[in-house]
């Protein structure tokens, strides 16, 4: 089981579903992407979807798998469309998707985080992540894990002296053959509810879930029950007694 993270968080961001996954007959990989929580910046040209399968391959993993939230959602649809025997199946939470246009709420996310951030303002960048991401029946604790990971990435992103670009691969969606669970929440921006709407026509055995009380992060504002929603698909698509070896 394959665990990566949204763009504004990091590992941590699967504590719960982490224990319950594990207490589950699970064995769990969480990885930091590179630029995130414990993952320094890349030092040339990389690929999130070929660390994962690096990963896999170091770690003696022949099949697995994966939930992902957000940008992981993205990474996990390149892993599963340019490497399809490595996925057994895929869990997305509110994911990004390879080729999208933001649209204009997006957008002007992105214009403002760039302007704080041009600016030197890293807690107003934050906060934005926050208020942005978070749906309104996160508590206090969701929030302060959110500001804690985002500061964590951007403090280790904005201190690096290059950026190099990702060798992202061909991720053509037509390819995954793994089933796979689109979950959207009714509170979060726009693009991503469209887009985990929008899988069930684009990949063959994919089904979609949408939250009426979540936002961006729903693992994050209701732990318990999206573990829930994560373990009744995967009893059923990928049981524990046929979890690959991780770590």
């Amino acid at each position: 089981m394959v665990l990566l993270h949204s763009g504004v968080c990091d590992r941590r961001m699967w504590d719960p579903q982490w224990t319950a996954l594990t207490a589950a007959g699970y064995r769990v990989i969480r990885p930091d992407l590179r630029g995130f929580g414990l993952s320094p910046v890349a030092d040339g040209p990389y690929s999130d979807a070929g660390d994962v399968a690096e990963l896999l391959r170091a770690l003696g993993v022949e099949r697995a798998a994966v939930a992902a939230s957000s940008y992981g959602g993205r990474v996990a649809l390149e892993l599963a469309a340019s490497r399809p025997e490595l996925v057994a199946a895929l869990a997305l939470l509110c994911p990004a998707v390879p080729g999208h246009v933001p649209g204009p709420e997006l957008r002007s996310f992105a214009e403002r985080e760039d302007a704080l951030l041009a600016a030197g303002d890293l807690d107003g960048a934050v906060e934005l992540n926050v208020e942005t991401f978070l749906g309104p029946e996160a508590g206090a604790e969701a929030r302060d894990q959110v500001r804690v990971m985002q500061r964590r990435a951007f403090e280790v992103q904005l201190a690096a002296a290059e950026q190099f670009p990702q060798n992202r691969p061909e991720a053509d969606l037509a390819r995954i053959a793994a089933p796979c669970l689109a979950v959207s929440g009714a509170h979060d921006v726009p693009d991503f509810r469209e887009i985990a709407a929008g899988l069930p026509e684009r990949l063959p055995r994919a089904r979609h879930v949408e939250l009426a009380w979540a936002g961006h992060l729903p693992s994050l504002e209701r732990p318990a029950e999206v573990t829930e929603l994560l373990l009744d698909f995967l009893r059923v698509t990928v049981p524990p007694a046929q979890a690959n070896l991780s770590h």
